[in-house]
């Protein structure tokens, strides 16, 4: 290996729930960005971007290293978060959602209702 790899533990026990994981190695991706960064250029992204349903919110950075899946049960929105190791420039991005209420239905609503400007 090249690289060392992204470890991303995944356990927990709930009915609804998800955490989509994107690692990625902060020294290829262009201008080599820090984690701060990363969760900057998202939070100014998505608050100019989102609509007044707010569906989609960036976390503050935290120590705290767990994110519970089910969090969002029974919504409508999405979380972002970014987790880094500058030491070894790794990072990962978790969008948090309810797998169950945001499924394809809830994200052709959300689609309409943007191109309607709603």
């Amino acid at each position: 290996m090249t690289r060392r790899p992204v470890f991303i533990p995944a356990v927990s026990n709930f009915a609804q729930g998800m955490l989509v994981q994107l690692p990625l190695h902060l020294d290829l991706l262009p201008g080599a960005p820090k984690a701060a960064d990363l969760h900057d250029a998202l939070a100014s992204h998505y608050a100019q971007t989102n609509t007044s349903a707010n569906w989609v919110s960036v976390l503050p950075p935290t120590d705290d290293n767990k994110l519970a899946a089910d969090t969002l049960a029974n919504t409508n929105k999405l979380e972002l978060r970014v987790f880094a190791n500058e030491q070894y420039r790794q990072a990962v991005l978790i969008a948090r959602l309810d797998n169950l209420g945001k499924g394809a239905s809830g994200a052709a609503v959300q689609n309409l209702q943007i191109m309607l400007g709603l």
